[in-house]
């Protein structure tokens, strides 16, 4: 469709060109001499008569769109972002899980394989709308919620992140900690005693962590590209290398399944529950899949990162699962809870070394992209005026380390009711986002108009919230919550996520029946910035 074209029949029914919202214009706009006076301004190349119209509290460096020329993101570095999430320390424990309750090596296999397909056309969509956009996600959430309704799924999103940040930190740091006694046993003595919580190693090497994340986000998304290129072969490698020898110790062989291995309908139910569960931990990050692919240099470098980075990569990952798990339970007849304790048994010190390094650096890619990226642009979009990426990214990052992750991943109550709860809404986010993206409107965006507070504005709504898509969200976010929390829905609250999301984007698009919704697709190239991503 041509970049100027308006008045589109919406298919909610009625014509684009009707003003349904309210609310009164706002006069403040961004100016030329703003862009130099405002810390989170400097640095916008792009002419101050195309930013005539913007509003401050919606636009800046960070949120704006990205300009097509000079995007970095190809195939490899999809890839490499998945070849890093994959194999985190969390996942093992997931995935080694299964084997503890009963599936055997071809179960574990194909619940992986389901999991895999289902991620990999979620991804795809999701990564879609940040290429053909050049938007992060807070300003993506514009388009169903309204400018200022968009800080509903924002917040939730960064929040889950920055809670997540200091546990992941943690559980690096606890490598760390076995890593630094092999090294030095004398410093042992510094890990028996509490300071709220945490031993005295346990601070020093949380701090150290924390610090190097820090100095590594500081520097922006491009860093970010950069140490994920680094850190994926990295991974593979080690995984690989801790898997032969896992297969060496057992002779070459690994028991296929436990001595409770299940079978029938319950084996079934169990495969598909792995399965959604298995994409119910990537909930998170099919929402703000965009904050990475606003830089894609194309849809084809998406297919193929995904491709080979989701269906390909997660089996490898659930080939080295089956080997850990089965090739240990061959050896001693117990299973290992992650790679971490395999680690620990390295007999050779230099080696167990060099896998801790390597688990240290899963651990901080993967930090870096699941539960760093997205609250620091929360937080941008929250003061847009005053955070840049640089400023947000400290103030997640102290956020992360004053509420003393360790203690929150040592309570059962916080990690399953208060992130669980929450993770059980991203389901009907993403509900409400999809149906409104791609059934309503048909990947037609007016980028312009997400920056704009005048009521004519196509985002603007009502007073900046649509509510039809916050009053879809409530109830489809109520069910999601029950059905994972609450006892009685044992049996379908693997399944939450997609009943979830299903629901979300049932109710949205009754509530939507017969408005008339705004649809134009309008080029944000005029007002992007270039690519630093």
């Amino acid at each position: 469709m041509d970049e100027s074209q308006t008045g589109a029949k919406s298919p909610a029914g009625g014509s684009s060109g009707e003003d349904h919202r309210g609310g009164h214009p706002h006069e403040e706009h961004i100016s030329g001499e703003q862009l130099h006076h405002s810390a989170t301004l400097i640095d916008v190349d792009v002419d101050p008569a195309l930013l005539a119209g913007l509003s401050p509290r919606l636009y800046n460096s960070d949120l704006a769109p990205t300009k097509r020329a000079g995007r970095r993101w190809g195939s490899y570095n999809i890839f490499a972002l998945w070849a890093n999430d994959v194999h985190s320390l969390g996942n093992y424990a997931f995935a080694i899980g299964l084997f503890a309750i009963g599936l055997g090596v071809w179960q574990i296999l194909l619940a992986f394989l389901v999991g895999a397909l289902l991620l990999f056309a979620l991804l795809s969509l999701s990564g879609f709308m940040g290429e053909k956009t050049g938007v992060p996600f807070p300003v993506m959430s514009r388009i169903a919620f309204g400018i200022h309704g968009a800080q509903i799924s924002s917040i939730i999103r960064g929040g889950v992140a920055i809670v997540w940040f200091g546990i992941q930190t943690y559980l690096a740091s606890v490598v760390a900690r076995v890593m630094v006694i092999a090294l030095w046993p004398s410093l042992k003595s510094l890990d028996t005693n509490s300071i709220l919580g945490l031993s005295t190693l346990g601070w020093l090497t949380f701090l150290v962590l924390w610090v190097i994340q820090v100095i590594i986000v500081s520097y922006g998304m491009d860093l970010i590209r950069k140490y994920e290129a680094f850190s994926g072969p990295i991974i593979l490698v080690t995984m690989l290398a801790l898997a032969i020898w896992i297969l060496s110790e057992a002779d070459w062989s690994i028991a296929l399944s436990t001595s409770n291995s299940l079978s029938g309908g319950a084996m079934w139910r169990q495969i598909f529950a792995a399965g959604a569960l298995w994409v119910a931990i990537y909930a998170t990050f099919v929402l703000n899949f965009c904050d990475f692919t606003r830089a894609a240099t194309s849809r084809s470098a998406i297919t193929r990162g995904n491709l080979a980075g989701i269906p390909i990569n997660m089996l490898f990952f659930a080939a080295i699962v089956v080997v850990l798990a089965g090739g240990q339970y061959k050896i001693n007849g117990e299973i290992i809870e992650s790679p971490a304790d395999i680690v620990q048994a390295v007999p050779n010190t230099a080696l167990l070394v060099l896998a801790s390094l390597a688990l240290i650096i899963l651990t901080i890619a993967v930090n870096l992209m699941a539960n760093f990226v997205a609250p620091i642009y929360m937080l941008a979009n929250l003061f847009p005026r005053y955070l840049n990426f640089r400023r947000a990214g400290w103030v997640s990052a102290l956020i992360g380390l004053v509420l003393l992750p360790w203690n929150l991943y040592n309570s059962p109550v916080v990690i399953e009711y208060f992130l669980g709860g929450l993770g059980a809404i991203l389901g009907p986010l993403f509900g409400v986002i999809m149906a409104d993206y791609w059934i309503i409107r048909k990947a037609q965006i007016n980028v312009p108009d997400l920056y704009k507070e005048e009521a004519t504005a196509d985002y603007h709504y009502r007073n900046g919230f649509h509510h039809q898509a916050i009053l879809a969200l409530i109830p489809a976010a109520a069910i999601a919550i029950v059905l994972a929390l609450v006892p009685t829905f044992h049996e379908v609250s693997p399944f939450a996520w997609f009943f979830g999301a299903a629901l979300g984007a049932i109710f949205y698009l009754l509530f939507v029946r017969g408005k008339s919704l705004p649809i134009r697709d309008v080029s944000g190239e005029p007002i992007a910035v270039p690519s630093v991503h």
